[in-house]
């Protein structure tokens, strides 16, 4: 079989590539760019941009440094895999150049127009066909576009996703997939086919969504072009795409009912795999057609949210720790917490600062700190806190999932972020009463994974032969007072959280 597979995840915060060895199905190398992180544009608050060039830009960073040691493995690359951050928004006109900067995931000015599209249309339109609320999701932000930017809106030729628009560039195909027009509340389950019903209610011509393709398979081939400016050969084809959960969930080989995965990035996220159209009456959580979806075989992903996670985390990094030298790591935050008590001494974080979120019903209540007591309580307090919160916010949306029929009692993460703490992981086994499985993998490694299935080169079977279990581990190798401790901790929260949550 011989040769290598090129994957990119295109987050928010930096671009990763990671080349895959086909033989072995284990990483050779992988690069990030920037070293720091993406600009984010946010001229309003809950507003956050990001331009398409800027992605651009730096997939070919990130191809540049793979090069410098393994020139000749990127030339033999046999296909390419994209992992992208969902819900963006990039539009363009009949040229294909790029209208404005992308709406992103967590910007939610588009909340309004998806809570009158869902009172308007009614929930047998929209839960019972879309699944979900129109909500935040890229249809609504396009909507945003129309009424808020009607010059620009006039131009539009075509919508797409941040994975749609980038493949795009290195193809000239716009296409886009089924999962891809779920992620946006743009699929019809009822009928297997795009929303035709929700075009029509926003005002959208039908000819506004790309022609949409499986996410394995030809989604085209790189052109000469784009081969000379990205530094892949000519001429490789790209054969997978999908959003930034449904691949993590595939790299985590999380493919069948009864499966779940998660992580704790940017966003905190779990996203487990049910074998029929559910959905939760509130969208509290959502449901999305999983990337291994088939009319006869069919397979969704209902996905919990938490969009506050990664920038509460890294918010008290910044405040609480003098970091002048530069410094000052996670692996020190995290140690710098641990000298604090499960609960933190009655110190509560609400994580939710980042705008609307959806496990609360799109409502921004801000982040918050409750029980700060300036006698008792100091960084490390603070620090496990805000791991606390989080894990305890995730929490609340399992038992959204729970609800709806799915059973939580194993959950595969990658070994990263911030499931690299002790802290974060003992309260998550603690407050899920999951067994945790972590595994030496990331998004850029599934979507090279995916694209060798996309390719033929891997089945779904044989794709993750490579992937090692590194960790497991469950709430019962905690003693019986830590998770009587994280417990009581955990009621607290969500009654705190639902005092709050009743003034709103």
């Amino acid at each position: 079989m011989s040769g290598y597979l090129l994957g990119f995840d295109i987050g928010s915060s930096s671009i990763k590539a990671s080349l895959l060895d086909v033989d072995r199905g284990t990483s050779v190398a992988s690069a990030t760019s920037p070293d720091t992180e993406l600009p984010m544009t946010a001229t309003q608050p809950g507003w956050a941009e990001q331009h398409p060039d800027t992605w651009w830009d730096h997939m070919r960073r990130a191809v540049a440094m793979l090069r410098r040691d393994h020139s000749s493995q990127v030339d033999a690359v046999r296909a390419i895999g994209l992992s992208y951050q969902m819900h963006g928004l990039v539009i363009v006109d009949k040229a294909g150049a790029v209208l404005r900067p992308s709406i992103i995931w967590c910007d939610s000015r588009a909340v309004r127009y998806g809570e009158q599209a869902f009172n308007d249309l009614g929930p047998d339109q929209t839960l019972q066909r879309l699944l979900n609320s129109p909500g935040n999701f890229t249809a609504s932000k396009l909507a945003w576009v129309k009424d808020q930017e009607p010059q620009v809106f006039a131009q539009v030729a075509k919508m797409m996703l941040p994975g749609d628009y980038l493949a795009y560039r290195m193809t000239g195909e716009l296409l886009t997939t089924r999962s891809g027009l779920s992620e946006g509340i743009l699929w019809d389950s009822s009928v297997e086919a795009p929303a035709h019903f929700l075009l029509d209610y926003y005002g959208f011509d039908h000819d506004v969504l790309p022609k949409h393709v499986d996410s394995f398979g030809d989604h085209g081939r790189v052109t000469d072009s784009a081969a000379a400016e990205l530094g892949v050969p000519a001429g490789t084809p790209v054969t997978y795409r999908a959003g930034d959960q449904p691949n993590n969930a595939l790299s985590l080989g999380v493919l069948e009912p009864g499966e779940l995965a998660a992580t704790a990035g940017t966003s905190g996220v779990v996203y487990g795999v049910v074998g029929h159209a559910a959905y939760d009456p509130k969208s509290r959580v959502n449901t999305f057609v999983h990337v291994n979806h088939d009319v006869d075989r069919k397979r969704y992903g209902v996905l919990l949210c938490v969009n506050g996670t990664g920038i509460c985390n890294r918010w008290l990094k910044q405040h609480t720790v003098d970091n002048r030298s530069g410094s000052v790591d996670y692996a020190t935050i995290n140690e710098i917490a641990s000298a604090a008590p499960i609960g933190s001494k009655g110190l509560m974080v609400l994580p939710f600062g980042n705008g609307a979120e959806r496990v609360l019903e799109n409502q921004d209540i801000g982040a918050s700190l409750e029980g700060l007591n300036f006698n008792v309580h100091g960084r490390e307090h603070l620090l496990r806190a805000g791991q606390e919160g989080i894990v305890f916010a995730l929490g609340y949306g399992l038992q959204v999932m729970r609800d709806m029929g799915l059973t939580i009692d194993r959950i595969r993460a990658g070994h990263a972020n911030m499931f690299q703490s002790a802290i974060f992981r003992s309260a998550f086994a603690a407050v899920s009463g999951a067994q945790i499985e972590l595994l030496s993998t990331d998004g850029a490694e599934g979507a090279a994974r995916g694209a060798g299935i996309g390719a033929g080169l891997y089945t779904t079977a044989t794709a993750f032969d490579g992937l090692q279990v590194r960790e497991r581990f469950t709430a019962d190798d905690l003693p019986a007072t830590a998770r009587a401790e994280y417990r009581t901790a955990y009621d607290q929260w969500v009654a705190v959280l639902e005092r709050r949550l009743a003034t709103v």
